[in-house]
């Protein structure tokens, strides 16, 4: 079986290429298909995370300038090569399946490639706030670019959404439920550190404002605690944080830690997660922190955490885009070490539930369905 995963790049840090390499990795060395990864704009830059010898990497050298919008005339002159590449591609390849990772012009292209191959769209971020949008008065114009989404999403073969809930948001009526894995570790937080841990790509949406506000109250207790975030900026967010963090008094407890190399070692050497999204729709930090037994404190933010975490049993969920409910969470597990030993215990018991060997058969069952 000849798979295709089609993305823009694979070399930045972040969940939709960790989850892809993951899925990439077991197709190739467990199942034996043919893997290949089609990328847009590698420029000539290694995978960020570590692909298996098996999988063939093809990049089409598109080079879309991200700096710009999509929309923009500098972009928009590049879909028509865009599209000839991916066709020429498709048709030398002959892939019994494509599955689209990421939500670009490919997502658009694909269906009207190759139809003897089947194509799969996976959705990694969550339709909630979306929804909510398409509910309220909307101008012409983003009406007609929701129809044409939801019309593009119908020629796919089918729709992966990451938790039950997301259904609802989709018109589309092939549509399953796979949510991600994760390979446990051996490795286990020993829980004993007095520092806190939060990992993502530093931007608007991963709330670490929030975070920022919610550690006064922590700071004030046990001012021997320190939060470390980890992960890239996203366009100079990091420097609004940082003087966030001056502002409150907290640049001696609060550090940013760039991106590591080894997320499983690295969560093992702290006590919490949090995490403080304004949205996930089911995010591998959460995942990696339950392996390694690590609790976590989370936003009851739509839609992802509460299909991953077990209330008080393996973390604490908390009132969503609240900060003291956020502090009332973490002050809970600091105060009480056993708490936090019996919880990480729990947590990483639960990881079980996503397994590789689990997840991954959904898809070999999927395919097996599909052909």
């Amino acid at each position: 079986m000849r798979i295709i995963f089609s993305t823009d790049q694979t070399y930045l840090h972040g969940g939709i290429e960790k989850v892809m390499a993951e899925k990439a990795n077991y197709f190739a060395d467990v199942l034996g298909y043919e893997v290949i990864i089609l990328t847009s704009e590698q420029k000539h830059r290694n995978a960020c995370y570590i692909l298996s010898e098996k999988i063939k990497q093809l990049d089409l050298g598109i080079n879309y300038n991200r700096s710009k919008s999509f929309f923009s005339i500098e972009n928009l002159l590049k879909i028509p090569k865009h599209f000839l590449s991916l066709k020429n591609k498709y048709k030398m390849l002959n892939p019994d399946f494509v599955i689209v990772s990421n939500f670009g012009f490919d997502f658009y292209m694909t269906p009207f490639i190759n139809r003897g191959s089947k194509k799969i769209k996976e959705f990694h971020s969550s339709r909630f706030f979306e929804h909510k949008i398409r509910s309220t008065s909307l101008s012409v114009l983003t009406r007609l670019r929701y129809k044409i989404t939801d019309w593009i999403e119908s020629l796919y073969d089918r729709i992966i959404v990451l938790n039950p809930e997301e259904i609802t948001f989709y018109k589309s009526s092939k549509i399953s439920v796979i949510s991600n894995p994760v390979t446990l570790p051996t490795t286990i937080a020993n829980l004993k550190n007095k520092k806190v841990i939060a990992a993502g790509r530093i931007n608007q949406v991963k709330g670490f404002d929030k975070l920022i506000e919610s550690w006064i109250k922590v700071h004030n207790i046990f001012p021997d605690w320190e939060l470390h975030i980890y992960g890239e900026d996203y366009l100079g967010t990091k420097n609004e944080l940082q003087k966030l963090i001056i502002q409150y008094h907290l640049e001696k407890v609060i550090f940013f830690r760039g991106v590591t190399t080894d997320s499983i070692k690295t969560f093992s050497e702290y006590s919490i997660y949090a995490l403080s999204s304004q949205t996930e729709c089911y995010p591998m930090v959460l995942l990696e922190a339950l392996s390694v037994g690590l609790p976590v404190v989370s936003f009851d933010c739509p839609t992802g955490p509460r299909h991953i975490l077990t209330h008080l049993e393996d973390g604490i969920l908390v009132e969503n885009q609240k900060p003291e409910a956020l502090s009332s969470g973490l002050i809970q597990l600091i105060e009480n070490e056993e708490l936090r030993k019996e919880y990480g215990s729990n947590a990483k018991k639960n990881s079980h539930r996503f397994t590789a060997e689990k997840i991954m058969l959904q898809w070999a069952s999927l395919f097996q369905e599909m052909k």
